[in-house]
């Protein structure tokens, strides 16, 4: 079982619009000063895991993220790109919510935008890439929703549990197996806290 690939997921760390909370598709915004120390921290983590391969989303706030963690080099893989918010892009959920009462990105609607089963086909189709090519820790830097996708799917969940599953700037998860069985080994650890049985 120790051959079998295991992934480090890390959501990059804060940017403006993470920090005001608003929904952060396609617009590639950088990481705010704190976004940057937060990132830097992950370096201690990143030490122990020593990862053998590593990916990363396209968007300069995950880039950053790496660079700074000491994940490099990395490969940019497009599938692990956030949640494509079309028309709700830069809006909260409050705003959201005039349009749309009680709306949610786990139910929709998504107006110019991915649907909850367009996202789980980019996360299914990164976990069979990995799952087939890889072998030991895969460190992943990503984003909020689309990571929450990932990790349902990792142990063959709908994607809607993923609102169960809070994710914040520069947390770390550990995406891993029991028995041959996937599992969430670790889930939304704080940025500074390392993995003693890595």
């Amino acid at each position: 079982m120790a051959a079998m690939a295991e992934i480090w997921l890390v959501r990059h760390g804060q940017t403006e619009w993470s920090r005001d909370l608003r929904h952060t598709g396609r617009t590639d915004v950088d990481l705010t000063p704190k976004g940057e120390i937060e990132a830097e921290s992950l370096s201690g983590l990143i030490g122990e895991v020593r990862p053998g391969r590593v990916f990363v989303s396209p968007m300069t706030r995950a880039r950053r993220t790496a660079e700074l963690a000491g994940l490099i080099p990395y490969r940019v893989e497009e599938d692990l790109r956030e949640w494509d918010y079309g028309d709700l892009e830069g809006l909260t959920t409050v705003e959201i919510s005039r349009e749309f009462p009680g709306w949610s990105i786990w139910d929709g609607p998504w107006p110019g935008g991915e649907t909850a089963d367009e996202v789980t086909a980019r996360a299914d189709r990164f976990i069979a890439m990995v799952r087939s090519d890889c072998k030991g820790s895969v460190a992943v830097v990503s984003h909020g929703h689309f990571g929450r996708v990932l990790a349902a799917r990792w142990v063959g969940a709908t994607p809607g549990i993923g609102r169960w599953l809070e994710f914040d700037t520069a947390a770390w998860s550990k995406l891993g197996w029991d028995r041959g069985v996937p599992t969430l080994t670790h889930w939304n650890v704080p940025v500074g806290q390392a993995d003693h049985q890595a």
